[in-house]
């Protein structure tokens, strides 16, 4: 095998290689955070399910989607009480 055909074929391995550990590590910190933020929803006794995306808006400041299709934006204020907002 030429060295041109075998790098040819290790570079998209390594690049593909790199995007699957950026993915995995991007999934594992987000669970966490969506997993809190189902317990916090819950905490209010509001409904939810489960929490299937969480984008962060700002320190401590989040907009959640539910798998019942509900949207909250879960704060905590200047008060450090977590509050909970139908959106």
């Amino acid at each position: 095998m030429s060295k041109r055909m075998s790098a040819g074929i290790y570079v998209p391995a390594a690049v593909a290689m790199v995007c699957l550990v950026t993915t995995v590590e991007a999934q594992e910190s987000s669970g966490t955070d969506t997993k809190d933020l189902t317990a916090v929803i819950a905490l209010q006794g509001l409904p939810c399910g489960q929490v299937v995306s969480a984008s962060k808006q700002g320190e401590d400041d989040y907009v959640v989607s539910c798998q019942d299709g509900n949207r909250y934006r879960v704060v905590v204020n200047k008060d450090g009480r977590v509050v909970v907002e139908k959106r």
